[in-house]
């Protein structure tokens, strides 16, 4: 059975940093893509940073990019989001989720973790 689980949320105050993991059981991350993915209280769900199998390619939604990093382990089966210069505008569950190549389309992603609360505030 395929299962995802993010872990390394919490409370920070803005300016700070975050590591996000994403561990993955039951299939071979290695050969997948990884997206991570949050959502705001009333708000959809969006993605801010993906990285693919094949080269480690990565994309970043213009929101994160020069402040979030997307990076792999294979070999312990974990993605990584690096997230620093938080902003208030960064709290939201953040779920890391798996795809056959990186796509901003949540429909196409086979598999999802449970999320992570990530809170930046003062």
């Amino acid at each position: 059975q395929v299962h995802l689980v993010e872990s390394g949320g919490g409370l920070v105050q803005p300016g700070g940093s975050l590591r996000l993991s994403c561990a993955a059981s039951g299939f071979t991350l290695g050969y997948w893509a990884i997206g991570w993915f949050r959502q705001a209280p009333g708000k959809d769900r969006e993605m801010v940073s993906c990285i693919s199998s094949s080269d480690g390619s990565s994309n970043y939604a213009d929101s994160v990019k020069g402040r979030f990093t997307i990076s792999r382990d294979n070999a312990k089966n974990t993605v990584y989001l690096q997230m620093n210069s938080l902003k208030p505008s960064d709290t939201a569950v953040y779920y890391c989720a798996a795809t056959g190549w990186c796509d901003s389309a949540e429909d196409k992603y086979d598999a999802w973790g449970q999320g992570t609360q990530v809170t930046v505030s003062s």
